[in-house]
Parts: C-alpha cells; sequence; structure tokens
C-alpha cells in the first residue's frame, strides 16, 4: 500500500473521530440512523454506475467509505470491535476463500471458483445455501442471487431453449389466471413469469436490475420529451397525439443520452 493511500485513510478516520466527538449531527447518529442513509447512498451510487459518470461513482465511493467509518467508530464506543478488526477479518476471509490463489487449490474458471467460494461460505456458516441471500433484497435482485446459488450446486437448466420455454409455459399459466379471473391466482402466476424471465436474463449474462433501469431512463426521457414538444396540456392530447411524439423522441433522442 503507497503511504499516500495510507495517510488518506488515517485522514479519513482521524476526521471520523473529531466529527463524531465535535459536531452536533454526528454525535446523535446510531447505527439505525445511519442505515437508510447508507441504502440511499448505495442507490445513489448505482445511478452513478449505470450512468458511467466517473466523478459520480468516485464522490459517492467515497460517501460510502465515510458511512463505513462511521459504523466502526460507533461499535468501538459500543465496544463491540473495532476498526482493524473489521478490516483484518476482511482480509482473512478473502484469503481463506481464494484458497487458488493463496492455497493449493485449482480454479480454471469463474465457475470453479464461485463453486469454491460457496463451499467454503458453507463451511464457514450453519444453515443450508440460500441462508447467505439478505431478506431485505429487492425482489428483482433476490430472484437473480437465489437462482445464482442454487445453479452453483446444478440445480438449474442445461440449455438457455429450455429456460425460454418455461417462460412460454409461466406465461401461458398467466394467461388461465387470468381468464379464471381469480386475482390471487393472477397474482402468484405473475410472479412465477417474473422468476422464470429473471432466470431467463441470467442466462443472456443480462443483469435484469440495470437492464430495466435503463428501460426506466428510457421511459423518462421519452415521455419528457413529450411533455416539452406537446402543443397544449397532456390531458387534452388523445394517445394517437402523444404516440406521434414518442415515435418523434425515439429517433431524435440517441441511445447513449436515454440510457
Amino acid at each position: 500500500m503507497s503511504q499516500d493511500l495510507s495517510a488518506s485513510f488515517l485522514r479519513l478516520v482521524q476526521i471520523m473521530d473529531e466529527l463524531r466527538e465535535q459536531c452536533p449531527w454526528d454525535k446523535k447518529q446510531t447505527l439505525q440512523t445511519l442505515r437508510l442513509l447508507t441504502i440511499e447512498e448505495m442507490y445513489e451510487l448505482a445511478d452513478a454506475i449505470l450512468s458511467e459518470d466517473a466523478n459520480g461513482v468516485k464522490e459517492e465511493l467515497g460517501d460510502l467509505m465515510l458511512h463505513l467509518v462511521f459504523y466502526a467508530r460507533i461499535a468501538k464506543e459500543k465496544q463491540w470491535f473495532s476498526l482493524t478488526e473489521v478490516l483484518d477479518a476482511i482480509c482473512e476471509k478473502l484469503i481463506r476463500r481464494h484458497p487458488h490463489i493463496y492455497g493449493d487449490v485449482k480454479a480454471e474458471n469463474e465457475e470453479q471458483v464461485k463453486q469454491n467460494w460457496e463451499l467454503i461460505k458453507k463451511q464457514e456458516k450453519k444453515g443450508g445455501l440460500l441462508n447467505g441471500v439478505p431478506a431485505g433484497l429487492p425482489a428483482m435482485v433476490k430472484a437473480f442471487r437465489l437462482q445464482e446459488k442454487t445453479g452453483q450446486v446444478g440445480f438449474e437448466w442445461e440449455h438457455t431453449d429450455q429456460v425460454w420455454v418455461k417462460v412460454m409455459e409461466e406465461m401461458e399459466e398467466l394467461k388461465e389466471a387470468i381468464d379464471s379471473g381469480k386475482s390471487e391466482k393472477i397474482n402468484e402466476e405473475f410472479g412465477d413469469l417474473l422468476f422464470a424471465m429473471v432466470n431467463y436474463a441470467r442466462f443472456l449474462k443480462v443483469d435484469p436490475e440495470a437492464a430495466l433501469e435503463q428501460c426506466n431512463r428510457k421511459f423518462k426521457s421519452r415521455f419528457e420529451y413529450i411533455e416539452k414538444n406537446s402543443p397544449r396540456p397532456l390531458t387534452e392530447m388523445n394517445l394517437e397525439e402523444m404516440d406521434r411524439l414518442w415515435n418523434e423522441a425515439k429517433s431524435k433522442l440517441s441511445t447513449k443520452k436515454i440510457d
């Protein structure tokens, strides 16, 4: 580690200590009050990454780094653990879970690395394979992680075409549920279809959360174009008129600007 990096990290720790001891706002914070702020910072980082905003990523990484140091400071006050213990623990975990780098285990590709990681993780912790998937994850991200983990032990389709057949099967079951008019069944089958689509995205090497967010941004940009270029209030326009502006937005707004 370079001296500049060490000095910068120690400077952040020192500033955090000073703020915790002197700033009324920082003195008042708890693990619970920081939690929601940290979640917000994570989403801001995710936005910056999707936008490929280098300065934004740098800024949000700094904000998150501050939060991590803040949590460690509060934990030290509670006599739970120190920042040094946090750093030592993650270093030991990384060494332990990468035996193909720090041991004599062979891993020829990414999948073998993942399998070794999950096997070691299971040996370290009690419970089933899926215990490591946080309950509070957004549903789409959770579905992806559940499928990814079970896939590492062979519980998944062998070919992409098989997954697509499953998607179509779930689509038919949703149509049948809609025809039945039973709301509970519709809700269940709609969830099954989404779960199958997430699995299909995984086989296509697509991040479904990121893909949907890009679609959200594209929709927002095109609708804002309609608002900006409509000759009168939208409530006074019909769908055909708005659709004309939508198609105009599709041709005028570049993919880079929208996505």
